[in-house]
C-alpha cells in the first residue's frame, strides 16, 4: 500500500514562478518519489534532471544565461534531483531565476552540506525550503489507521520508519537494508568531502552517540574515546547534523543557578538507523535500552509533527545538578511546556513542582496511553 506523504498536498502552493523550492532530507526518505508523484499530476510542461548524472552536471554547471536558458525552453518547471552534486548550483539557480522569472524550479538535496551554503548565499529572497523526514506517525495513521499503527508500536521503536523498512516483510532483509544505510550510504556526502580524513571515525562517533541517547554528551570525552581532537569532533557532529543523520538538543536555563546547560544531547532521525549502528534489533522484552528507544522515537516524531504542521517552537532539555530533569521543553510565544518521556509511569512530582514554580510552565508525561495526541 502506497503511503501518501503529508508534503505532497503542499507542493502545488509552494512551487511558484521566480522561486526555487528546495526539498531537503536524509537519503532514501523518498524525495525523488515525492517529486515524481507531484509531476504525474502537474498540468504544465516540465523538465526533470538528475544531478548525479555527468551529462546533467555539465549542462547545469554552465554559468551562461543563454546556455542555461536552453534547458528550460518550452517548459514552465525545472526539477533538479540531487542538486548538491552539481558544481556552482547556487549561482546557476540564481542566474536562471534572474534571467527567466517565469520559470519555477524544484531542487532536491540528500544533504545540506554544499547545497545549503551555496543556495543561501545566492538565493536570498528567491527560495523556499521544506524538509522530508522518514515516514511519520501521522502518515502511517492516514494510510493504515490508528488502531493498526499503535498495535505495531514495537516495530517502529525497533525498525524505524524509512519507507523501505516499512515495505520489507522479512526482518532479515530489513536488517540488511538498515546495515547498508547506516554503514555508509546515509552519510555518503560527508565521506566525499575534502578534509574528512578519518572516515572510520564517523561510524565510531555515531555508535558512541547511539549509546548516549537521553544523556548530555561531552565533546572532550568523545574526542578522547575516538583519539581525535575536540575541534574535529565538533566538525563531524556539525556535518552529521547537516546531512540529517542526527540532531542536537541544547539545555534550557533562565534563572536557576543549578541548571545544566553546558553540554547538548543528540538524537537520531530514525530508530532503525540507531539500532543498526549498535547491531541490536532484539525485541523490547530482551533489551535494556527501551527508555532510550522511546525517547528517541518521541523526539523525532514530535519534530516531524511540528515541522509538517508549520509550528515554530524552540526545543530544549532541562536538568539540574540534583538530578531533576525533563526530556523536552518547548517554548513558543513566551509559554513553556515540558514533556517527560516514560513508556509507563509519570514524571516525578518533585521535578514537576520545581520546574512549574520556577517557570510557570506546565509539565506532563508522555507514555503509551497518551502519545497519540502528542504526535497528532
Amino acid at each position: 500500500m502506497k503511503i501518501k506523504r503529508l508534503l505532497e498536498q503542499k507542493l502545488p502552493s509552494l512551487i511558484q514562478p521566480g522561486k526555487v523550492l528546495v526539498v531537503y532530507g536524509p537519503r532514501r526518505v523518498g524525495k525523488t518519489t515525492l517529486v515524481k508523484d507531484f509531476l504525474k499530476e502537474y498540468q504544465g510542461p516540465y523538465r526533470f534532471m538528475n544531478g548525479e548524472e555527468l551529462s546533467s552536471q555539465e549542462l547545469l554547471s554552465q554559468q551562461n544565461s543563454a546556455q542555461l536558458g536552453q534547458l528550460i525552453s518550452a517548459v514552465s518547471l525545472l526539477v533538479i534531483d540531487e542538486a548538491q552534486r552539481v558544481p556552482n548550483i547556487g549561482l546557476n539557480l540564481k542566474i536562471l531565476i534572474d534571467s527567466f522569472p517565469h520559470i519555477s524550479i524544484v531542487a532536491t538535496g540528500s544533504a545540506s552540506l554544499d547545497i545549503a551554503s551555496k543556495v543561501e548565499e545566492s538565493l536570498t529572497g528567491r527560495k523556499k525550503t521544506i524538509l522530508l523526514y522518514p515516514i511519520s506517525f501521522n502518515e502511517l495513521i492516514q494510510t493504515y489507521g490508528a488502531v493498526d499503527v499503535k498495535k505495531q508500536l514495537n516495530r517502529w521503536l525497533i525498525w524505524g520508519s524509512y519507507p523501505e523498512t516499512i515495505s520489507i516483510k522479512s526482518e532479515e532483509e530489513r536488517s540488511r537494508y538498515l546495515d547498508e544505510l547506516a554503514g555508509s550510504y546515509l552519510y555518503k556526502d560527508i565521506l566525499e568531502l575534502d578534509g574528512v580524513r578519518h572516515a572510520n571515525k564517523i561510524v565510531g562517533l555515531l555508535r558512541l552517540l547511539a549509546f548516549q541517547i537521553g544523556n548530555e554528551v561531552s565533546l572532550t570525552e568523545l574526542a578522547g574515546n575516538l583519539a581525535l581532537n575536540r575541534k574535529t569532533v565538533e566538525r563531524y557532529l556539525d556535518l552529521l547534523e547537516k546531512s540529517f543523520v542526527i540532531f542536537r538538543l541544547g539545555g534550557f536555563s533562565r534563572n536557576l543557578r543549578k541548571e545544566i546547560i553546558k553540554n547538548s544531547r543528540y538524537y537520531f532521525y530514525d530508530n532503525g538507523v540507531r539500532n543498526s549502528l549498535i547491531q541490536n534489533f532484539s525485541q523490547l522484552s530482551l533489551r535494556n535500552d527501551v527508555g532510550q528507544l522511546w525517547e528517541n522515537y518521541l523526539m523525532i516524531e514530535r519534530l516531524k509533527y511540528l515541522d509538517y504542521s508549520e509550528q515554530r517552537v524552540n526545543r530544549y532539555f532541562w536538568r539540574t545538578y540534583d538530578k531533576k530533569e525533563i526530556d523536552l521543553i518547548e517554548e513558543s510565544g513566551g509559554v513553556l511546556h515540558g514533556y517527560e518521556f516514560k513508556l509507563q509511569g509519570e514524571v516525578k512530582r518533585s521535578t514537576q513542582i520545581e520546574f512549574e514554580n520556577a517557570y510557570n510552565g506546565r509539565v506532563r508525561s508522555i507514555n503509551q496511553k497518551n502519545f497519540e495526541n502528542f504526535l497528532t
